[in-house]
């Protein structure tokens, strides 16, 4: 029995199971195939880190896990105990502890089988049954559409996940061995599956560090998403190999000598793309197979940070660096934790020569990320993605916060899903890592969300600078924020990171339902004259009757409705009037009495991009569900097709104080003259005009039309600047541009 035993334990092994344990193993061991060999396999990689009774644990839950799934098969028609087995296995090679392993056993019976959780609780303790509720998908739960349904199951993943990344860990196992056995099922899951791990999976990886894992989860989801360009580029990269390996061998050996005449010890290794990541750059950046492919890459691993820095300077000696390729993610670490010296050289081979140079530790860190905690035991460079992953993790619990459905927030963490980053200062000198891309107001809103509701300027580099101004690597910036300073509905065209969109949002969201609620009052108001009524006295019995039919929870839910557009104010009036008096005749419901506007009604009251209304035109009102009142002149072309419509308008005028400035677009035909546009300009300022966008085309040799999109207080403001205009020497003509 001990000769048995210990052919089945590794060597450096320092603990012996328990007896069970032992039994268990023996019993198995003969077993070739089938899932008591599974158990087998998984047993062997635990007894390397594990104490003999979590074994126990663990083969306890096996047991309990092959009960509940007893009858149910995969796809393929192998027993599904195999898959959690599978799962497990994954983890092992991670050696997360037992209660992981535990929990990916069993992370399908709430699922897939009548197991409770208090069931889970009851056997195997409280953490465990967490873990396995939080990957476990939802169920019993109705959604309008799958995306939904998807959506809500990936927020509350995420949510488990900020509680314990642990979960996280099992889900991306399970969807690893899920990737590996695809050719079971039907082409469309395949590709659903697919697209599922290269949009969400895989690049969730990437963001917990975990390098190997997210690279083989995107090698499997592109060919299943692409069989025929996986097979090309596959058979390609074959026959490319051998004709680069004697090359890669030479520039190998060269460097490991060069190495070894500085008297430095390092590994080089030549390393080699994967292909879906030859695949994004040939799409990216609209490049052949070879151009891509023809790039030497060599990682060399050193013994210390001193070290990284002195190989660089051996390599540029060796090769001549490209300028502007070198990256120091020593210093400046990635969002991931990730650290390592990037440097481009040029070859004597024609071709250029990709490498990076990082320590030992820094290496494991850059493979497993937030598993190296576990995988070799922590350390301070492990501790780097732990950190990193911590600082995530409590952004996604504020996006959860500012998210207003699963939807919204699945799209958010999308966002923050980036590939590429950049690296800016404070004006302190900390360094703050945004998405590619990102503008001041991301900047703002990263440092705090108090500084990104409040900003009101930026300072890149010293220089004031536009809000939605795209930050660069290296760069300096400072907000300048204001008391009583507001987020910026216009921000959300231009921000690109999850925070910052979810926060505007939400603040928007709130602004909009007290600005839909005081609209709502005033047309509701307005319907309600004719029946001697008024929002502030309407009998509580009739409304409260009305609520319950309508199915809403209180008075502002219907003024939020009817200023929204999305119930009709003289039909709702109508239903509160109707049985105040038995047997009364009701007059017709519609007010003869127009609907003042302000200019202060905010976004529920818009202005027609068509026609530009402003103060002074004749107006009219469409009413348009989820946006409130829209605003046309009179004469707008393009209500001829709504004016079979009239449920849909109301009578609307100008109130007879006005606050505001409104657009209007000024079309000139000027002479072909120096300075003609910077005098039009200044002709505009002049009369305390805001010139909001200008655009220019050249009609003939001597004439130019230009199109200025200004903002006015009313028709009188715009007269006296077409005026002003029309006295300028070189302008031909101006008119006011309407639809």
């Amino acid at each position: 029995m001990k000769k048995l035993w210990s052919s089945l334990l590794p060597k450096n092994s320092r603990s012996r199971p328990s007896n069970r344990a032992t039994l268990t193993l023996l019993k198995l061991a003969g077993r070739k195939n089938g899932p008591a060999s599974d158990v087998a396999k998984l047993l062997r990689l635990l007894q390397n880190y594990l104490e003999p009774e979590q074994i126990e644990e663990v083969y306890r839950a096996y047991e309990f896990a092959a009960a509940a799934h007893t009858g149910q098969q995969r796809l393929s028609g192998e027993p599904y105990i195999h898959h959690p087995l599978a799962v497990a296995k994954i983890l092992a090679g991670m050696r997360l502890d037992y209660q992981s392993i535990v929990a990916a056993i069993l992370h399908d019976v709430i699922e897939d089988t009548p197991t409770a959780k208090q069931h889970l609780v009851d056997e195997f303790g409280e953490e465990v049954a967490e873990l396995v509720d939080g990957v476990s998908k939802l169920t019993q739960v109705q959604f309008e559409s799958k995306a939904e349904a998807q959506a809500e199951n990936f927020r509350k993943m995420m949510l488990a996940m900020v509680r314990d990344i642990r979960v996280i860990l099992i889900k991306l196992a399970d969807r690893l061995h899920n990737m590996r056995t695809l050719g079971a099922l039907r082409p469309d899951k395949r590709r659903r599956i697919a697209r599922e791990t290269l949009e969400i999976y895989a690049p969730i990886a990437n963001r917990l560090g975990m390098n190997s894992m997210r690279v083989e989860l995107q090698d499997h989801g592109f060919a299943a998403m692409h069989p025929n360009r996986y097979r090309v580029l596959s058979r390609e990269m074959r026959r490319a190999r051998g004709n680069r390996k004697e090359i890669v061998q030479k520039i190998e050996s060269t460097i490991a000598e060069r190495i070894r005449q500085e008297g430095v010890e390092g590994e080089v290794m030549g390393r080699e793309k994967h292909l879906y990541s030859i695949y994004q750059k040939m799409q990216q950046k609209r490049l052949p197979f070879r151009e891509v492919f023809d790039v030497y890459a060599f990682r060399i691993v050193v013994d210390t940070v001193d070290t990284c820095y002195r190989m660089l300077g051996i390599v540029h000696s060796l090769y001549k660096p490209v300028p502007g390729r070198f990256k120091d993610y020593i210093a400046i670490p990635k969002a991931n934790g990730y650290q390592s010296l990037h440097t481009v050289l040029f070859s004597p081979y024609g071709v250029p020569i990709e490498i990076q140079i990082r320590t030992a530790d820094m290496h494991k860190v850059a493979e497993a990320g937030v598993a190296s905690h576990w995988l070799y035991k922590s350390g301070s460079d492990s501790s780097v993605a732990q950190h990193h992953a911590r600082e995530w993790l409590r952004e996604l619990l504020e996006l959860q916060q500012n998210a207003g459905n699963s939807m919204e927030f699945l799209e958010h963490v999308k966002v923050d899903l980036f590939p590429d980053e950049v690296y800016v200062f404070s004006p302190k000198g900390e360094i703050l890592v945004l998405p590619r891309g990102a503008t001041a107001v991301d900047y703002a809103y990263a440092v705090h969300t108090d500084v990104g509701n409040g900003c009101v300027a930026a300072k890149i580099d010293y220089r004031l600078m536009p809000l939605n101004t795209r930050l660069l690597n290296g760069q300096t910036v400072e907000i300048i924020t204001a008391p009583g300073a507001l987020p910026n509905p216009a921000w959300l065209d231009y921000v690109v990171t999850g925070k910052a969109r979810s926060t505007i949002r939400a603040y928007l969201k709130g602004l909009h339902h007290d600005e839909a609620v005081a609209l709502g009052k005033r047309l509701l108001d307005k319907s309600l004259v004719h029946y001697s009524l008024s929002c502030s006295k309407l009998p509580a019995p009739r409304l409260t009757q009305l609520l319950e039919e309508l199915n809403l929870a209180s008075l502002d839910e219907l003024l939020a409705e009817v200023g929204l557009g999305k119930r009709m104010a003289p039909i709702v009036a109508r239903s509160l009037a109707e049985k105040l008096a038995e047997g009364e005749q009701l007059a017709p419901p519609f007010s003869s009495i127009p609907l003042a506007i302000r200019g202060t009604e905010g976004m529920v009251v818009t202005y027609a991009k068509c026609c530009h209304p402003i103060p002074g035109d004749t107006i009219l009102g469409f009413i348009s569900a989820g946006r409130g009142i829209v605003i046309h002149t009179e004469n707008c072309n393009n209500l001829n097709e709504f004016r079979n419509d009239p449920d849909k308008w109301i009578d609307v005028q100008w109130a007879e104080e006005i606050e505001g400035d409104f657009p209007v677009e000024l079309r000139m035909d000027v002479a072909n003259q120096r300075g003609v546009l910077a005098t039009v300009a200044a002709a505009i300022s002049a009369l305390d005009a805001n010139i909001e966008n200008v655009d220019m085309e050249e009609r003939d040799g001597r004439h130019s039309a230009l199109l200025f999109t200004i903002t006015v207080h009313d028709r009188r403001h715009l007269a006296a600047i077409m005026r002003r205009i029309r006295r300028i020497e070189n302008v031909v003509r101006i008119v006011r541009k309407q639809s």
